[in-house]
């Protein structure tokens, strides 16, 4: 079994920060952000530059280049809906430590992304839905279905594909979070990898609970099978269950001092 994936999701323009630090291009927050992630444990950095519509070229490889010559290639995860700022950012990605993630495509309007991926030998994060939240599981399904067999496609690998069942807010979608983690099951049954934005289970809740529904939450789709995440690796607790899972699935060998390896 493959340990957990942990892709890190600090670096994202709706942080005053990192907004204010794109739009001044200044390297220092960006490089904070990356160097906490990738020491708390993160395999992958999310790089969200958000819409981008202006000059999103030019700043997803600004900060696709920079972050990858100072971390050593560090592998990334490019985030924008601007579809010429994604390939921008491939022409300049060094796959030497890991392949880049597009993120994302979904079963409508973004299913191009995929050809996009099977075109630069990428990874995507395929949504399991065409407009709005999938009604069920069949729907969640067939839209994996439909984007597993366009990778195939485009010369893809089905593990090349990340599926997102969408991870729903628990503070309003209560009665959703069992259908979630069934459709986690299913998609590994097939033998597929799984992946989401795990924050989003935990939107609207009181600040100290947040952390605590995040990481029982992520322990119980792990059981399931979920390979990844898009999370805050420096979230102690949520990291803490994450390495202790992957100790109990046998992912990783046990030894006294797994938590801070």
């Amino acid at each position: 079994m493959d340990k957990f994936m942990i892709i890190g999701e600090r670096i994202h323009c709706i942080s005053p920060v990192i907004r204010k630090a794109i739009e001044e291009k200044d390297l220092e927050p960006i490089f904070h952000r990356a160097k906490e992630q990738i020491d708390a444990g993160a395999h992958y950095v999310d790089v969200n530059i958000g819409p981008a519509e202006r000059n999103g070229e030019e700043v997803m490889t600004w900060m696709v280049q920079s972050i990858q010559q100072k971390f050593n290639n560090i592998p990334l995860a490019l985030d924008t809906v601007n579809r010429k700022a994604i390939e921008a950012g491939l022409k300049v990605y060094n796959s030497e430590n890991g392949k880049a993630i597009i993120n994302s495509a979904d079963a409508g309007p973004r299913i191009e992304m995929i050809d996009l991926a099977g075109e630069y030998g990428c990874m995507v994060i395929g949504l399991c839905a065409k407009e709005g939240i999938p009604r069920d599981n069949d729907e969640r399904m067939a839209y994996c279905t439909e984007m597993l067999e366009r990778a195939l496609g485009a010369g893809m690998e089905p593990t090349d594909v990340l599926f997102d069942p969408l991870m729903l807010v628990i503070k309003g979608m209560q009665e959703k979070q069992q259908e979630v983690l069934e459709a986690i099951k299913m998609m590994s049954d097939m033998g597929l990898k799984t992946t989401g934005g795990l924050s989003n289970i935990s939107n609207g809740a009181p600040k100290h609970i947040r952390p605590i529904l995040d990481a029982v939450w992520c322990a119980m789709a792990m059981q399931n099978g979920l390979s990844s995440a898009i999370i805050n690796p420096c979230d102690v607790r949520l990291m803490e269950t994450i390495k202790s899972a992957d100790i109990i699935k046998n992912n990783t060998l046990y030894a006294d001092s797994y938590l801070e390896l």
